[in-house]
């Protein structure tokens, strides 16, 4: 059918993307964002990886791998994927609603899901996620944003990312970082959000 979103497929890398509906904030005050992060890794890590994330005002971006089935044998219950992202976006937005005295929608449906069919095309998701904040002029240095994935990447410290993965796919961390800086913002991912 036209104009219907597909769905999730196992096995498959993401970018995973939303806004609030009418553009309206999704991160109304700053504990939103751990709030965000907290319910992402509740409902999301367990049938996804999560390789990097950005969350902005009014939008945020993921890039993920959907686990395969055989990796799912040990939940109670299995659901399609996209069921996952739908009960993370219900907990969230009544979490907020609830706190903001608001009503309705929060986020824009269907959620966006563009599916990542390369390393290169991973990589360039990766940076293009780290440098939205700059895109969107919140930040001159995507490096001063501090709702991305961009520092857990870069550092030592404790992480739920699949950091490893990341660095590998860049080939070092000295890479990942060289890399970021190297490309600027905006190239390719135009339209994406």
């Amino acid at each position: 059918m036209p104009g219907q979103t597909p769905p999730i497929a196992y096995e498959t890398f993401y970018h995973i993307y939303n806004r609030g509906n009418n553009r309206e904030n999704i991160f109304v005050q700053e504990r939103n964002y751990a709030y965000f992060m907290e319910l992402w890794w509740k409902h999301i890590s367990p049938i996804a990886e999560t390789w990097a994330y950005s969350l902005l005002r009014n939008h945020f971006h993921a890039g993920v791998r959907i686990k395969s089935q055989e990796d799912l044998a040990g939940l109670k219950q299995i659901k399609e994927p996209s069921q996952y992202f739908s009960n993370f976006f219900n907990a969230y937005a009544r979490g907020v609603n609830n706190a903001s005295q608001r009503t309705g929608a929060l986020f824009e449906r269907p959620f966006k899901r563009i599916p990542v069919d390369s390393d290169a095309y991973l990589m360039r998701l990766i940076v293009y996620i780290h440098q939205n904040p700059q895109k969107h002029k919140f930040v001159d240095d995507f490096r001063d944003w501090n709702y991305s994935s961009y520092h857990e990447l870069s550092s030592d410290n404790p992480t739920r990312l699949q950091r490893e993965k990341v660095i590998q796919l860049f080939g070092s961390r000295a890479d990942l970082i060289r890399i970021h800086q190297e490309i600027q913002p905006l190239e390719g991912f135009e339209d994406e959000d």
